[in-house]
């Protein structure tokens, strides 16, 4: 279902709303936005075509048009709260296009065929809710949708199984941080899900949203994974998937960006 931007709500608050829950969980998302967009800058130069990937509600393409102005984004999302927040941001700006895709649809390219092929294709924690061979498969499509000599990359959750006790201290260390921001006040993930469905102009669409998904106020997860794989298994992947070259350009001690090279 296509959801159309209400003019009524103030959506630059909400887009700052949602940067500020998104650092309660990644206290080093701006930096990593800041390597993808250097390393998007410096393969494909300053006026990319980029897709960006889940795109929620547009972080991506909103750094990315901040930072290069020649560039033009298609952002693609399943979530009908998110699209709506990123159309009503982006309204205006020929620059920007944002297009309901179900990414577990086997024909979801089908909806960018008048589009692509992109220069970049982005992404940002958001693919982590796919399991195993079905982000496989997805890799295999993405091979086809970006240029020859343009690049892919996805930062994401992306833990090393091998290194249990220091997992187990990365772990203490993000619940300390987190019970901190909590006490101060801010939002979390199912905070900020309550208070979108409490705005007169967003609360239709948060229900409809909430029947897609489920109410993240009310459950504990929204998605229906619990399959991680580390960085070199994506890697290794987008190789196997047709990219020239991959690897890790960056990394946290739980999260990495890795870069495909078509």
């Amino acid at each position: 279902m296509t959801t159309h931007a209400l003019p009524e709500a103030d959506w630059q608050a909400w887009q700052n709303s949602w940067d500020r829950q998104q650092e309660e969980y990644l206290p080093d998302r701006e930096e990593r936005f800041r390597v993808m967009l250097e390393m998007t800058e410096a393969v494909v130069g300053p006026a990319p075509k980029v897709l960006d990937l889940a795109c929620g509600t547009g972080s991506i393409s909103d750094r990315l048009l901040r930072r290069m102005p020649k560039a033009s984004t298609v952002g693609v999302d399943r979530d009908p709260a998110l699209l709506t927040i990123a159309r009503g941001t982006f309204a205006g700006d020929r620059r920007a296009r944002f297009l309901t895709v179900d990414l577990s649809d086997p024909d979801w390219t089908g909806a960018l065929s008048q589009e692509g092929p992109f220069d970049a294709v982005l992404t940002a924690t958001a693919l982590h809710w796919m399991r195993t061979e079905p982000l496989r498969t997805l890799y295999g499509q993405l091979a086809g949708l970006v240029r020859e000599g343009g690049v892919f990359m996805n930062a994401d959750h992306m833990p090393d199984e091998s290194t249990p006790r220091i997992n187990a201290a990365v772990h203490t260390c993000e619940e300390a941080r987190r019970r901190q921001r909590t006490g101060e006040g801010r939002l979390d993930w199912g905070g900020w899900w309550a208070a979108l469905a409490e705005d007169p102009a967003l609360g239709k669409v948060a229900a409809e949203r909430f029947a897609l998904f489920g109410n993240p106020a009310e459950v504990r997860h929204d998605h229906n994974n619990e399959e991680f794989q580390d960085a070199g298994w994506h890697a290794a992947t987008l190789r196997q998937a047709g990219f020239a070259e991959a690897r890790a350009v960056w990394a946290s001690p739980t999260d990495a960006l890795v870069l495909g090279l078509r």
